[in-house]
């Protein structure tokens, strides 16, 4: 079955070390197929137009995807669009994982520090009326501000909440480190197990 797998990474500082996890995948299985890898120019276009294009471009992006991969270096997990992107993975009920990068070395040959993981920082919860995504900012659950409608219970590929605690989507999701787990060798299986959890 084919596996298109969007990448979600934070460009400025990790887009060397992302593109070193891509050509790990330069000689791969026909029916594994790699997305998200925009070209800058292109992103920086559409943040520039506004928010509204911003998100159409991105969930284009997803759209052929049935996996989404987070790629977390040091900040991703603070990152708007990378949030957004997530949000609407979920939406989509693609497969999520995360796969740290920071042990992965930059143009310079530096690491980066470990940061938190970006699906820890999205979560759902339920209220009286509806399920809804939150998101961690300023040391408290907010409500998530870029999607604001209530999520179907039946379009959820793991079990929804039942209160207003938010359960994080680390809980369900599988969180690897690319460089201390051999992700060269083993990232093609990551993707694979989160996409038959997902049921994709």
């Amino acid at each position: 079955m084919t596996r298109r797998a969007f990448f979600s990474f934070h460009y400025q500082p990790d887009v060397w070390r992302v593109w070193n996890v891509r050509n790990s995948w330069v000689v791969k299985p026909s029916d594994e197929q790699v997305d998200g890898f925009f070209d800058s120019s292109v992103f920086e276009a559409s943040k520039r137009q506004n928010d509204e294009s911003l998100k159409r471009f991105l969930r284009e992006g997803l759209k052929k995807s049935s996996v989404t991969c987070v790629l977390a270096g040091t900040q991703t997990w603070s990152r708007r669009w990378v949030r957004y992107e997530i949000v609407q993975s979920v939406l989509k009920r693609n497969g999520l994982l995360t796969v740290d990068i920071h042990g992965v070395k930059n143009k310079e040959g530096i690491t980066a520090a470990k940061g938190a993981n970006p699906l820890a920082q999205i979560g759902l919860y339920r209220t009286s009326t509806g399920i809804y995504f939150a998101e961690w900012s300023n040391g408290k659950w907010i409500k998530y501000g870029d999607y604001s409608l209530s999520v179907s219970e039946a379009d959820l590929w793991f079990k929804a909440p039942n209160s207003n605690s938010v359960i994080q989507l680390s809980t369900h999701c599988s969180r690897y480190d690319f460089t201390a787990q051999n992700g060269r060798t083993n990232i093609g299986n990551w993707i694979e197990i989160a996409a038959q959890q997902a049921g994709r």
